[in-house]
């Protein structure tokens, strides 16, 4: 039962000690928050420090061109875990709870159960707030700390003790940004060292859990919070990147001009925060706080893949690495997430252990995060699942030659852009067009959509469209949602 500190099950300590006749591959399924691609094995920004994703990379299959099924953390999410696209389950926004809109739906974590392995996990694996992670998911789990306790609302975070805003805050110096004031802050938390900060509860229970006997097979989901906002990190990730030394994104005065009115909106949405940096003249501290948290959260990838080496199921585990969608930092005059250009598509995936051939030979072939549940089914022999809307990406693990479809991703409903090695198609709900060469224009500067010699291309991308968009699913103001039986009742 999910109790106020913390621990969803009372299954601690259950898996216990005993011999384990069960010799399945072991998962630990790590997820990082608004990553995108500023890592040093994908080459998004020269010079960000990763050395341990870095090195997971070399001991794997590091997917180079792996995107979201939507740039938002509730329909990434979801979609991850249930396997099935945003326009299949309803759940385009953050608003929207998806247990109550999909009671049947068999996600990862309870098909792990189905068949004999012990989910546990902790930090943000399904959405954060309150209502979106059923006890019934796991055999045992640590619910999400924050590191800004203060900021947090009490119907959204019951099991959060409020404190008031601390001296100093907002530590960036910019105060009354909407409703997001409290969470859009960064800099060094004063008082508190590394082992305080509120992903390192999820570390800690990662790297005992690994200490652990276990008679089952594990399912270890790990979900850290960085970098997502707030951008809060230990001084000395801060002191890797000197501000002198940061480099800004590049934007071109005349790069909107040529987005169709839908491609316009999204790039306005909050656009209010990134001309308050700029205006503050802080741009340069908040990209270097960006980056401070990318180092920090490598290092906590670092130590839980350092447990697991030194533990016995170091051989025997599958890693998944993954982040839910990236981030804007100034790109397309945005700053946030919520676009379908490669800022917020791109991703980092990378799978390691059994299973993997050619291990440190990066994948470059265009695949969704949709597809790492039908490749866990796969890899571990689970029985197949019909619902599944990815593709098994065990065909590339074995072969990083191996050829497969565009890769897809859209946000809210039919919003969607396809895309393969050379382009990236965008067709908004209202027929507005972007094409870009990816490999001409990297930055998705020049929209070519309108040209007539690049028709053939559109009509031949137009066929991966997803063409189904169900109603939206509700949202969480339309239930009484009860945090101690963990029930949903509509309004």
């Amino acid at each position: 039962m999910l109790t106020r500190r913390g621990f969803l099950a009372a299954a601690l300590g259950a898996a216990g000690c005993g011999s384990r006749s069960d010799s399945r591959p072991n998962v630990l399924f790590l997820s990082v928050d608004d990553m995108n691609d500023w890592v040093g094995c994908l080459g998004g920004y020269p010079g960000v420090q990763t050395p341990h994703i870095d090195a997971l990379a070399r001991r794997g299959a590091l997917f180079r061109d792996a995107h979201c099924s939507s740039p938002l953390c509730n329909p990434s999410r979801t979609s991850v875990l249930t396997g099935m696209r945003p326009g299949t389950t309803g759940i385009y926004g953050n608003e929207e709870f998806w247990r109550p809109a999909l009671p049947d739906v068999v996600t990862l974590p309870m098909h792990m159960k189905a068949n004999g392995y012990h989910a546990a996990g902790a930090g943000k694996v399904f959405h954060h707030t309150s209502g979106f992670n059923p006890p019934d998911q796991w055999d045992e789990y640590q619910i999400q700390e924050f590191d800004d306790p203060w900021y947090r609302r009490t119907e959204w975070y019951p099991w959060v003790t409020r404190i008031p805003n601390p001296p100093g805050h907002p530590f960036n110096g910019l105060a009354g940004i909407d409703r997001f004031a409290g969470e859009f802050d960064w800099g060094v938390l004063p008082g508190r060292d590394e082992d305080t900060y509120g992903d390192m509860a999820a570390v800690r229970y990662g790297r005992e859990f690994l200490k652990r006997e276990h008679t089952k097979p594990f399912f270890l989901a790990l979900g850290l919070w960085h970098p997502h906002i707030p951008l809060f990190a230990p001084q000395k990730y801060f002191d890797l990147y000197p501000e002198d030394q940061v480099r800004l994104p590049e934007v071109p005065a005349d790069d909107l001009d040529d987005l169709p009115e839908a491609g316009k909106q999204l790039a306005a949405f909050r656009r209010h925060e990134h001309e308050r940096i700029v205006a503050a003249g802080k741009w340069k501290e908040a990209v270097r706080a960006y980056l401070a948290c990318i180092s920090f959260a490598d290092a906590m990838v670092g130590r839980i893949v350092e447990a697991l080496d030194a533990s016995p199921y170091a051989d025997n585990t599958v890693i998944v690495l993954w982040s839910d969608h990236g981030w804007h930092l100034g790109e397309k005059v945005h700053w946030h997430k919520s676009t379908l250009w490669q800022r917020a598509t791109h991703v980092p995936l990378i799978f390691a252990g059994p299973g993997v051939a050619a291990a440190g030979t990066p994948r470059d072939q265009p695949v969704e995060l949709l597809d790492i549940y039908p490749t866990l089914v796969e890899m571990l022999q689970l029985p197949r699942r019909e619902d599944l809307e990815g593709l098994s990406l065990v065909p590339l693990l074995r072969d990083p030659s191996a050829t497969r479809r565009p890769a897809v991703s859209s946000f809210q409903a039919n919003n969607h852009a396809v895309i393969t090695p050379e382009f990236r198609y965008i067709r908004y709900h209202d027929g507005g067009e972007e094409l870009y060469d990816r490999r001409a224009d990297p930055n998705e500067w020049k929209n070519l959509a309108s040209e007539p010699r690049h028709t053939g291309v559109k009509q031949e991308l137009a066929q991966w469209i997803p063409t189904r968009a169900v109603p939206r699913a509700p949202v969480r103001d339309q239930y009484d949602f009860d945090f101690a039986t963990y029930s949903y009742r509509r309004k």
